[in-house]
């Protein structure tokens, strides 16, 4: 599999002012927030599928999906003669978890009307979030699994996740750890090295299961006890 490379102006303005309006241009049009939002499941689409999860003509799609390649939003990947298109990177997912969180209209008593099963339990890109990721933040903070800050995983932390069998890469291109703002919950749960390692493990353990297409997943029998086994976390 090769990455396309789309090359940005040859002489990039020095404005950061200008720069910033550019990627918030390349996300103001509601296609183009449907493509990045479907793209936030971490798996790569076919320009096909991200027609019809916006509900856009083909090749209407081929030009958004031409802006978001020109502003470094998303990427291109070419396996044969197909072509896949997935999210620049953890930073990208980052920016549009927390957009989500913004664009929530301010309530004086915060009530989320996302759909339950969105809510209590999705991917943010690589790692998981919602009810369920949020308390199992909170549960290794408590246990101080974390650092008071989330920045980094205590000794104990490291060690707890080796006996469950979360693989952490011991030189990760991201941060290690940190907390990740969960724009449903309005609190935080785990992101970063750590964050993918969990998710990996429950998915590899068929803890959870994804939903094809969204970014839903659903919590198995089995990972309803070992989830409240590792973490205290009651799913009844």
């Amino acid at each position: 599999m090769n990455f396309l490379h789309t090359e940005y102006d040859s002489e990039p303005d020095d404005s950061l002012e200008k720069s910033m309006s550019l990627v918030a241009s390349a996300i103001s049009d509601p296609s183009r927030v449907s493509i990045l939002c479907a793209l936030m499941d971490g798996r790569a689409w076919t320009a096909t599928e991200l027609s019809a999860v916006a509900g856009i003509a083909a090749s209407t799609t081929s030009g958004h999906l031409t802006r978001l390649l020109s502003n470094g939003l998303v990427i291109c990947l070419m396996q044969g003669r197909y072509r896949y298109y997935s999210l620049a990177g953890h930073h990208i997912a980052g920016l549009l978890e927390n957009l989500m969180g913004v664009s929530m209209r301010s309530q004086r008593s915060f009530t989320p009307s996302t759909p339950v099963v969105f809510r209590y339990a999705r991917t943010c890109y690589d790692h998981l979030a919602g009810e369920l990721a949020v308390k199992i933040y909170d549960f290794m903070l408590r246990e101080r699994w974390l650092e008071p800050d989330g920045n980094a995983l205590t000794s104990e932390g490291k060690a707890h996740f080796q006996r469950i069998g979360a693989v952490l890469d011991p030189r990760p291109r991201r941060k290690a750890c940190c907390p990740c703002l969960d724009w449903s919950e309005r609190r935080f749960h785990l992101g970063g090295d750590a964050g993918q390692a969990l998710m990996t493990l429950l998915l590899q353990k068929e803890w959870i299961t994804r939903t094809p297409g969204y970014r839903e997943v659903t919590v198995t029998g089995g990972g309803r006890v070992a989830l409240s086994r590792l973490f205290g976390v009651n799913l009844t």
